[in-house]
């Protein structure tokens, strides 16, 4: 029997009750992993961060208030020993190297099978990286050949904000709502707007929301 202290406490950050919940029943039939806590936004994330001190916590990108990368972030300063994986539906092409750049231990999609998250957790917990084998070859290419990146796509040089405010564009809100749900100023998104058309050599406003819808369809796909 395993005793107490012996056990890993993971928390869940996830804004989909019934996947969070079904997640947590894949932890907890583990005998040395129990979720000691679960929570849909980032702010009380960091509520159950303190109080429930977690030794691995479970982070999707898409919350209810911020971004997980947000979260992330700000983890890694005041959380500073405490692992984290990314469990997501959204490419790990786009997203897997953003998040381990952000702080994140691991990164497996949502559609990979059950046993892959258990084994993303113990990797982790070791104190090793996780990612897919073609996310690890495509890091691995890019550090023997800095200039160029595979399979690389114009959305990779957005900037974390400005790939937020992309996709929500591609969501169908409009800049006052993507201000309101990133808590900034409406000037800050029509910058980021003009910025994402010039990386993405877009010429209008109308082609910027053809293309962020039609890549945030490609993504959930």
């Amino acid at each position: 029997m395993i005793s107490a202290k012996n056990i890993t406490k993971i928390f869940i950050v996830e804004d989909h009750p019934i996947f969070r919940k079904g997640l947590a029943q894949l932890i907890n039939n583990e005998k040395d992993l129990t979720v000691c806590g679960e929570a849909e936004d980032t702010f009380n994330a960091f509520k159950g961060f303190e109080e429930k001190k977690p030794d691995l916590v479970i982070i999707d990108i898409t919350l209810k208030d911020r971004s997980g990368i947000d979260l992330i972030k700000d983890s890694r300063i005041k959380f500073p020993n405490m692992p984290i994986i990314v469990l997501s539906m959204h490419d790990e092409k786009i997203y897997a190297e953003r998040t381990l750049k952000a702080g994140a231990k691991g990164y497996v999609m949502k559609q990979e099978a059950p046993e892959t998250i258990i084994k993303a957790i113990h990797h982790v917990l070791k104190g090793n990286i996780y990612v897919s084998d073609q996310i690890a070859t495509r890091i691995f290419s890019m550090m023997l050949d800095g200039k160029s990146r595979i399979d690389s796509s114009p959305v990779d040089l957005l900037t974390d904000r400005e790939l937020e405010v992309f996709e929500l564009i591609g969501q169908g809100l409009g800049t006052r709502q993507v201000a309101y749900k990133l808590n900034i100023s409406i000037k800050t998104v029509e910058n980021h707007r003009v910025h994402i058309k010039e990386k993405l050599s877009l010429k209008s406003a109308i082609e910027l929301v053809q293309r962020a819808t039609l890549w945030v369809q490609k993504d959930q796909k």
